[in-house]
């Protein structure tokens, strides 16, 4: 027996960890009952577990690293015969955690300008001297983005470093092994600064100067522990460097014919202090999979390339050219009805009278010219291209950019188009993962707390997501306010003012704080991310507790009304079919939304009874358990006659099924409900962002499977599969992004209706991971043919599937721990690990 998958914060062997105690874990190939953990630091060893009779595969060390601290930890498993397994090592490394560490000064690279007029990128060398390597680290942050290079090679994969954050709260620093970049003798760091996150356009307003109007740099690099380079008043700069003008949003102009400078001058010292410093626990942001491009003629004569899917990244140009021959791209979701390139489905329109342009622009050099983007990101699949360079031979390649994730799921079915759904959610999640999860990686590129709140439980499902969105949570942190609230968007990034204030808290949303983590703990298993939220979760629920005492005059006839939720702002379900959005915020504002909001205070309340319970509060559990019996009083007692509904939304009806707002009995009648309501809407959904990801559970666990099936195959708007039948390789913001004339609308990447792939996963695979504990129960239907799913879960590797044969269905089904196996047929089992396979004889009709 053997721990494998060894992980320290959910990240192989990571380097510049902020957190000095990380969690430990592992994936064990056998029935593990006890775990022994030893760390090294150096020579010593600094921890020393012991047996520990459990089951657990992760583990908080018991070491605190300081910094710059290198601990090396071995685990061995033991089975159930109690026999040790063989030893098993990883590592970790701590970054600049203590802010005397620190000998480098912060250096701004640019003269004195008008912060209203965009600058070049700035460029900074500094050449020194080495007599031997040893161990060498490069400390580095900035304000903006940076491209380090050591003697020409970049140090790093890591592209739009140092990631995002509320820098005004927290930057982080990262941590590069460089040792095989120096040489002895003379070596330069060469380091390249865009405007990214920092000043660069942000969020729909495309707000500049958010955080500053500053470039700065800040490194330190060192041999065995030394610093032997630091950021200083020594280092020289330049802004006659290749890369003219930058931002996220509007594109980058980059001029090949400058990329030898010659025009250097000093920098400025900067005393912006070490306060907001931290380092990374995160994964980086890399370049990842890439599609060539396919040019071709529009009907209105623009010569466009295809790269065939929709993504997150930039374009790689390589031509032979001429220099001062330009390349101008701009990039695109979609064409429009007459086929041809269009930007104007993600238009902020008045908001940002300076449009997304999403533009390179490219003069070349003589010869052979290799180009791709420092500090741009784009959401494309098309480029429409402009150049008096001849294009003969010349390559564009679509590179996709996000967070180092590995894909956890894969599924695959009978039915192409279900299949093809799959991987559109898989790429949604994709192209909004770039250091923390976004909306839409064109029009906003905004936190939003909903989206994630929304699809965090199908997320843990296709990758390996921890780590973003355990970052993204602090962001959350950060943003909320002393009374409670949350953000509806984390790192903020809106003007600050009146009306934006007023529209933050919304139901559904704020409660993100609680669902992520609860997602999060749910499929791995670890209860740090709900202690480490903690104090956020309260101080949501107290926000709600004080909303909620506050009842409009119409609703004081409520025994309850101090539990029900009818004030302040909230987004509701938000893009239901045929419902006007904006209408539906003014009658929100004027009226309330108690059903959303009173659902959501009830079930928050819920999660936080055992989530107090689980980390050891339970005065606080018994005073949740208490909130949520009243808040669910008084929903019933609003928003029900009497546990009966009468409505023609889903939403309605799906909503307290899911959260258990119903009794049993009320439950059957409300399935059979809204499975009629269903079957009226002739296997149309009409729900929006907050109760998609619930519908088919809902469906599928009371009775209803074969509606459940009709509902994910249908091809006609709205519905699922009308995006795939549309050309569709991405998850679209809504259901008619095309319409029925055709023409285009609103973003085509947004991943909250992909969480319906979690479902295909739960309910079309049965695989269902709770805190450790597994069980499969397939749903299985003819019209989807066959299902093959498999998850690579922090447990271990888990497969199901099921297929029909004759008058046969026959199940495949693999599993990494114990599991509860229940079939479609009534038939239960508790199977340990391994390969388990069942068959059902099914009746004639």
């Amino acid at each position: 027996m053997k721990a494998t998958d060894l992980r320290c914060e959910h990240m192989h062997e990571p380097v510049g960890l902020n957190t000095v105690q990380p969690v430990l874990s592992w994936i064990s190939d056998g029935n593990q009952t006890a775990y022994e953990i030893h760390a090294f630091s150096g020579n010593r060893e600094v921890w020393n577990s012991g047996t520990v009779n459990s089951s657990t595969n992760h583990v908080r060390c018991g070491y605190q690293a300081g910094p710059k601290e290198k601990v090396i930890w071995k685990v061995r498993l033991y089975d159930e015969e109690g026999s040790a397994g063989d030893w098993s090592e990883g590592s970790y490394e701590t970054g600049m955690t203590d802010a005397s560490c620190w000998k480098a000064e912060w250096i701004d690279p640019e003269p004195e300008h008008d912060a209203s007029v965009r600058m070049p990128a700035g460029c900074l060398k500094k050449t020194f001297t080495l007599d031997h390597i040893g161990e060498a680290r490069l400390y580095i942050t900035c304000h903006g983005l940076y491209a380090a290079f050591l003697n020409g090679k970049r140090v790093s994969d890591f592209v739009l470093a140092p990631g995002t954050d509320d820098y005004r709260r927290r930057l982080q620093v990262q941590t590069y092994r460089v040792s095989h970049l120096l040489k002895e003798g003379e070596n330069e760091l060469f380091v390249i600064l865009g405007d990214g996150w920092y000043r660069g356009n942000v969020g729909i307003d495309g707000l500049n100067n958010y955080y500053g109007s500053d470039l700065a740099l800040l490194a330190q690099l060192e041999t065995d522990g030394q610093p032997a380079v630091i950021t200083d008043g020594t280092w020289l700069a330049s802004q006659n460097g290749p890369v003219r003008e930058n931002d996220m949003q509007m594109g980058e102009t980059y001029d090949a014919r400058m990329e030898t400078i010659t025009d250097w001058h000093p920098v400025t010292v900067r005393d912006y202090g070490y306060d907001v410093l931290c380092g990374s626990d995160s994964v980086d942001i890399r370049e990842q999979e890439r599609f060539a491009g396919k040019l071709f003629t529009a009907p209105n004569g623009d010569l466009v390339i295809d790269f065939g899917q929709n993504l997150c990244g930039y374009t790689e140009i390589r031509i032979q050219a001429e220099a001062g021959q330009k390349i101008i791209l701009h990039h695109g979701e979609t064409l429009d009805e007459n086929g041809n390139f269009t930007q104007s489905n993600f238009d902020p329109g008045e908001r940002n009278k300076n449009g997304i342009p999403q533009k390179i622009v490219y003069i070349c050099r003589d010869g052979l010219n290799v180009y791709k983007p420092y500090f741009s990101l784009f959401g494309f699949r098309y480029a429409k291209i402009e150049t008096d360079a001849d294009l003969t031979g010349a390559e564009f390649t679509a590179v996709a950019v996000y967070s180092d994730m590995k894909q956890t799921g894969s599924f695959r079915c009978g039915n192409e188009d279900v299949s093809r759904l799959f991987q559109n959610s898989l790429w949604s999640m994709r192209s909004n993962f770039c250091d923390i999860p976004t909306d839409c990686p064109t029009r906003e590129r905004a936190g939003w707390t909903g989206d994630a709140g929304a699809f965090a439980p199908t997320g843990v499902y296709l990758a390996d997501c921890w780590p973003v969105l355990r970052k993204w949570l602090a962001e959350c942190r950060i943003a909320q306010t002393e009374d409670g609230r949350v953000a509806n968007i984390a790192p903020v990034n809106n003007s600050g003012s009146m009306i934006s204030d007023m529209l933050q808290g919304s139901a559904g949303w704020g409660d993100a704080c609680i669902l992520v983590p609860w997602a999060l703990y749910e499929a791995y298993g670890d209860s740090a991310v709900l202690a480490e939220n903690y104090e956020m979760m309260k101080g949501w629920m107290n926000y709600c507790t004080n909303r909620a005492k506050q009842t409009r005059d119409g609703n004081l006839g409520n025994p309850w009304h101090e539990y029900l939720v009818d004030q302040g702002f909230h987004f509701g379900e938000w893009l239901e079919p045929g419902v006007n959005s904006m209408e539906t915020m003014k009658s929100i504002m004027m009226n309330g939304a108690p059903e959303v909001a009173t659902a959501y205070y009830y079930h928050s309340a819920v999660l936080m009874q055992k989530i107090a319970e689980i980390l050891g509060h339970p005065e606080d559990a018994e005073n949740y358990r208490t909130i949520a019996e009243n808040a669910r009083n008084a929903y019933r007692y609003t928003c029900t006659d009497n546990g009966r509904i009468s409505s023609r939304r889903q939403c309605e009806y799906v909503r307290p099924i899911a959260f258990g707002l119903l009794n049993e009995d009320e439950i059957r009648s409300a399935a059979d409900s809204l499975d009629a309501l269903v079957r009226d809407c002739g296997y149309h959904l009409n729900t929006g962002f907050l109760s998609t990801p619930y519908l088919l559970e809902v469906l599928a666990d009371h009775g209803h499977t074969d509606t459940a099936y009709k509902l994910l195959l249908q091809e006609e708007c709205p519905g699922w599969l009308y995006a795939v039948k549309h050309g569709a390789t991405t998850i679209w913001e809504t259901w008619d992004g095309v319409r029925a004339d055709g023409t285009v609308h609103d973003s085509f990447n947004h991943y909250c209706y992909g969480a319906v792939s979690g479902w295909l996963f739960s309910g079309a695979a049965g695989i269902r991971l709770r805190a450790g504990k597994l069980s499969i129960a397939p749903k299985p239907d003819r019209s989807l043919g066959y299902v093959s799913a498999e998850w690579q879960s922090p447990a271990g590797l888990i497969q199901s599937g099921w297929r029909y044969e004759g008058d046969k269905l026959l199940f495949d089904i693999r599993i990494p721990i114990k599991a509860e196996i229940v079939l479609p047929d009534g038939r239960e089992y508790n199977e340990d690990r391994g390969e388990h396979h069942y068959e059902i004889l099914l009746q004639s009709d």
